[in-house]
């Protein structure tokens, strides 16, 4: 099938090969079929290119007439022809005039979505959506994103990990989890890589990354939730303390939005009218005491007794700080114990708050993260605070037992970065196949 055609030129290589002849493979993107001219435009992954081709009249049998006449809308084609400079043509100043069509696989007439049709019906049509390159960046930007993560977290001397994602126990927060059948006994779907990166830390592993599908069982139904995600992990070992952590991300994330300005700033810049910027480091820090207090100044939480913050505070916050300091990104410090999980560490002259943060970016929460409490008789006790029962924990709380250094980690949301650095309007759209409480296929 493949050794009587010639080589594939991509569309953005077109440029370089003026007067050559060429073969293009795509799908069918745009057809004006004219009494004496068809104009068709093939879409490959890289672009788009117009075939011109004038038709030989009445009488003449010509085949690749007939095969624009017959082919439809995103139907996969094999284009052969001569790449002609003409700067009358919008798609870069060049076509293609046709020697051979091939029509590889007819799409059937009439699609199920277009540019305009809603979330949903596209969700259901994901393969056609993502299609279009406007939809498809979203996946290419996630390539460069996680490039350039395990390049920083290489270079610092991070080991990555793969987790498992069936538990023995529900993990540990208090989302809800996914109980699957586990050979006749129940399993969890993993919430979480946090205590198989602690067990790591404790195995004597410095740093520790992992990349890995992560599983909530919350009937949310935001622009920012979803039931399953891509969550972005570390952890890092003798730590002196939970800035550290905070002064690890920003590496990470200075270096991520660095090598998506350089590699598809342009790109993201003429498909979605958003400008890559670059963050200067440090990022504002301001701890959750200040935080409210400054919300409150302006109105929000009327009654005074939110002790964390809301979409709405989130969104008011990160506004004031970029007013204030030019900058999208801030660090909110010092969370409440209650609101916070058993393992993180309290500081001795304040044990009613945690050495813990989220990151803000844009006015929406992307990581959590903190110093852990690695001592066994602490985590004891702060986990009988909770009232939580040790036994389903034991082997978590064995890797404290025997010399565990002070380490603290993080945990950011893949799909919420991306929606943010393209300014998406919803995680399902920053999503390859999206998962929320009524969404289980394609």
């Amino acid at each position: 099938m493949t050794g009587s055609h010639t080589p594939r030129t991509l569309v953005r290589d077109l440029p370089g090969r003026v007067d050559e002849t060429v073969t293009v493979y795509g799908w069918v993107d745009t057809l004006r079929l004219q009494r004496r001219m068809q104009f068709v435009v093939v879409r490959d992954h890289t672009g788009q290119v117009q075939v011109t081709h004038s038709r030989a009249g009445a009488g003449v049998d010509d085949s690749i007439e007939a095969a624009f006449e017959r082919v439809t809308l995103e139907s996969a084609v094999r284009v052969t022809g001569k790449v002609v400079a003409n700067e009358v043509v919008r798609l870069g100043g060049l076509e293609l005039v046709p020697e051979r069509v091939e029509i590889v696989s007819l799409a059937e007439a009439g699609l199920p979505i277009d540019a305009h049709t809603g979330s949903d019906r596209r969700l259901d049509w994901r393969f056609l959506d993502l299609r279009r390159p406007e939809r498809r960046l979203m996946l290419d930007v996630q390539t460069t994103v996680e490039q350039a993560m395990r390049r920083v977290t290489a270079a610092e001397g991070f080991t990555e990990l793969h987790t498992p994602k069936l538990m023995g126990t529900a993990s540990e927060s208090g989302a809800e989890v996914f109980t699957v059948d586990y050979f006749g006994r129940p399993a969890y779907l993993a919430q979480s890589p946090q205590f198989y990166k602690q067990m790591a830390i404790a195995g004597g592993i410095d740093r520790v990354f992992e990349i890995g599908p992560v599983f909530r069982a919350e009937p949310s139904f935001t622009s920012r939730h979803a039931t399953e995600f891509t969550g972005v992990d570390a952890e890092l070992a003798w730590i002196d303390g939970v800035e550290d952590v905070m002064a690890f991300e920003e590496r990470l994330l200075v270096a991520v939005l660095a090598d998506v300005r350089e590699v598809h700033g342009a790109t993201i810049e003429r498909l979605s009218g958003v400008e890559v910027t670059v963050p200067e480091r440090p990022f504002p820090r301001i701890t959750m005491a200040d935080a409210l207090a400054r919300l409150r100044t302006g109105g929000w939480d009327p009654t005074g007794t939110r002790i964390d913050l809301d979409p709405e505070g989130e969104r008011t916050l990160g506004a004031l700080i970029a007013a204030e300091t030019g900058h999208e990104f801030v660090f909110v410090t010092g969370f409440p114990a209650e609101i916070r999980p058993f393992y993180h560490l309290r500081p001795d002259d304040d044990p009613t708050v945690t050495e813990s943060f989220d990151l803000l970016w844009k006015g929406v929460e992307i990581t959590t993260g903190a110093q852990r409490e690695h001592r066994h008789e602490r985590l004891l006790a702060q986990l009988g605070e909770k009232g939580l029962d040790a036994a389903p924990l034991a082997s978590y709380l064995d890797c404290f037992r025997y010399g565990t250094p002070p380490h603290g980690g993080l945990g950011l949301g893949l799909g919420r970065l991306l929606m943010l650095l393209l300014e998406l309007p919803s995680i399902r759209d920053a999503t390859f196949l999206f998962r929320g409480p009524h969404r289980l296929e394609p």
